[in-house]
């Protein structure tokens, strides 16, 4: 099966929809699937979800520094120049409405914005700007700007983000292929999938370079740290140290909400519980979202660290059982006989185990590692911390960040 075409949803006010930008026309070459460009206003649709205009404010001071990462990450991955400016978020609306006003095709236009954006830092919300880019490229700027005050103009620009809305978007860059959603510039790996209807080869397995050591921060609360536990291994190697935290503790310490999940919108949830099972897919490994959610870890994290805490391969099992236990077959994993039942299971004394978690130095042992993951400027599972021989280190946070982990723990210094 495959796709003769994809939509790509976008505004020139989101970082990650411009990288998207330069690799979707890439893509399309590669799959030979027309692409569909989609102008929407962001602010419209955050509107529409009740999502803050400047949300990158709101963020903990963690995730904003890892964000930034992630951008100059992706930037380097993408071999694409890209320059965060200062006054952040500008208007994009006339900008936006001059491609409704020259047609389609919008990309050749829309790549002028981006770069006046992200790479020259202009102010696009400013009509001389925006007239002066049109110039650039061969159009009649002063012209088109006035045009773009015209009522017709401004309804289509208001019916293409309604109809965005009603397709379920939160955010861009957000692609379509036969109806089917997928968002992120890190999810066109997905894309590519729907349209060839082949699986995308993974890189392999990479040396790590001298000195270096990982650190793959996790809690069995989140069903991306149970996706990432099930592949950082075949990614990262088996010299991984693993380090059960307590997600909530962590959340706590640097103001983060109990259940981040529940912050988000019901077109974001829905996406989210779509993007799990997606990785789930890729993982190999079974998944059904529980009943009881969200779930008190303290006792299998005790339980862990007892065993081994992941490094062992005792403890290895054991945390793999307890994972597909919660979020493969739905068990209440803080019920001690069904801890003791997993543990005895593969031959350890689950019962011995489930008395000794209320120890003052396992209950210290989990609060330390919690209290490292937020020194370590951890604010989510899965994180991977690699550490470099000069003491630098590079956090990576998600199941989808794995493979950049992997590459930088191999040498590349521009991850970092």
């Amino acid at each position: 099966m495959g796709s003769d075409s994809f939509e790509f949803w976008f505004d020139f006010s989101c970082p990650y929809a411009y990288l998207a930008s330069t690799q979707v026309e890439a893509l399309a070459a590669r799959t030979g699937a027309k692409l569909e460009p989609k102008p929407a206003v962001l602010g419209g649709i955050f509107k529409a979800r009740n999502v803050p205009q400047r949300l990158f404010e709101t963020l903990n001071a963690p995730k904003t520094a890892h964000n930034s990462n992630d951008l100059r990450r992706y930037a380097t991955h993408f071999n694409t120049p890209l320059n965060f400016p200062e006054e952040h978020p500008l208007r994009t609306i006339t900008a936006l409405r001059s491609l409704l006003v020259i047609g389609e095709p919008f990309m050749p236009l829309a790549h002028k914005f981006y770069e006046a954006y992200w790479v020259k830092n202009l102010d696009i919300g400013s009509d001389e700007v925006v007239a002066q880019i049109l110039d650039e490229a061969g159009h009649d700027g002063a012209t088109i700007v006035a045009k773009t005050k015209e009522q017709s103009v401004k309804d289509e620009l208001f019916a293409r983000t309604d109809e965005a809305i009603d397709k379920g978007l939160f955010g861009v860059p957000t692609f379509f292929v036969d109806g089917v959603m997928y968002w992120g510039q890190d999810r066109m790996h997905q894309v590519e999938e729907a349209i060839t209807g082949l699986r995308i080869s993974k890189p392999e397995q990479k040396e790590w370079a001298p000195g270096t050591k990982v650190d793959f921060y996790f809690d069995y609360s989140s069903p991306f740290s149970y996706l990432g536990a099930s592949r950082v291994s075949s990614i990262l190697g088996p010299d991984v140290h693993w380090k059960p935290m307590l997600l909530g503790g962590l959340f706590k310490s640097i103001g983060t909400p109990n259940v981040p999940l529940f912050e988000s919108s019901e077109a974001k949830r829905k996406y989210i519980f779509t993007d799990c099972y997606r990785g789930a897919l890729q993982a190999d490994v079974p998944f059904n979202w529980p009943s009881r959610f969200p779930m008190n870890t303290v006792l299998p994290l005790r339980v862990t660290i007892l065993a081994g805490g992941g490094n062992t391969p005792e403890s290895q099992k054991l945390l793999h059982k307890i994972y597909q236990a919660y979020w493969g077959h739905d068990q209440n994993i803080m019920d001690p006989d069904v801890v003791i039942a997993l543990c005895d299971e593969l031959g350890l004394d689950g019962k011995a185990l489930v008395e000794a978690s209320s120890n003052p130095e396992i209950k210290e042992a989990l609060k330390q590692n919690t209290i490292d993951a937020a020194n370590a400027g951890v604010f989510g599972a899965p994180t991977v911390v690699v550490h470099r021989e000069d003491g630098s280190q590079g956090l990576f946070w998600g199941n989808d960040r794995l493979e950049l982990a992997a590459e930088a723990a191999s040498g590349r210094n521009d991850l970092f």
